[in-house]
């Protein structure tokens, strides 16, 4: 089978400046005036294309580090990540639109840092505003709207465009409870063709065991248990009771 995604021996790690004096700065000149913490700790696995992979693991152990560091937004300090020259996206509440821009105007800017053509959103423009069910607010900055609206919008843009990898951050969690039940079964379209490939972040132990073909589970920023969906998630909800 084809791989869409390459992960091999991946370490991403923050620097956190420490709280300090200034008075401090000159008596501890030699010391570092950061602490290192490391949330990926030497992470490896292959997606075969067309597969939907589901990453569990309590709040800090590195889901969503991994899924930016997919999308590109974060480089890992060690080790390699191919996607196979894929064209990935990224949907998670807070991340990739302009505030003071339009929800129009991101639609475009959105989706020509996709890699799509202005013609190319054009032509789906009407499709995607239609879906996103904002009204006229799609013409208003993206700053007003609520975390509900944001995430109608931010679906509705990767959902249409429709990417070779679609990564997603909770996002299917978010919003009214029509606009969630239309944007799963959206997803489920989407991933009925063969060539895309999804990797989903989510506590909704529903969604995954529903649309995942097999779990990822992080654990402190290492994979702990990796395999069949039903298996993962039985020995994962047991972890955390």
């Amino acid at each position: 089978m084809q791989k869409a995604i390459t992960v091999k021996n991946v370490h991403i790690k923050y620097r956190e400046i420490k709280q300090i004096s200034i008075r401090d700065i000159f008596l501890r000149r030699k010391e570092k005036m950061y602490e290192e913490y490391e949330a990926i700790k030497g992470v490896s696995f292959d997606l075969e294309k067309g597969k939907i992979l589901g990453i569990v693991g309590k709040n800090g152990s590195g889901k969503t580090t991994l899924l930016k560091a997919l999308a590109g937004i974060f480089s890992p300090n060690e080790g390699v990540i191919d996607l196979h020259k894929n064209t990935v996206s990224l949907l998670s509440i807070g991340i990739g639109f302009q505030p003071k821009l339009t929800g129009y105007e991101n639609i475009y800017l959105s989706g020509m840092l996709l890699g799509f053509s202005e013609e190319e959103i054009k032509s789906k423009e009407k499709e995607i505003i239609d879906f996103c069910e904002l009204g006229d607010f799609i013409y208003k900055p993206v700053r007003t709207y609520s975390s509900g609206m944001y995430s109608k919008l931010a679906f509705s843009i990767t959902a249409i465009l429709e990417t070779d990898i679609i990564l997603i951050d909770e996002v299917l969690s978010v919003g009214d409870t029509n606009f969630r039940k239309k944007s799963y079964n959206k997803m489920k379209e989407l991933i009925t063709d063969s060539n895309r490939t999804v990797v989903i972040v989510s506590h909704d132990m529903n969604i995954l065991r529903d649309l995942c073909d097999e779990i990822i589970w992080l654990h402190d920023g290492k994979i702990k248990m990796r395999g069949n969906t039903l298996e993962v998630l039985s020995n994962y909800e047991k972890f955390m009771k």
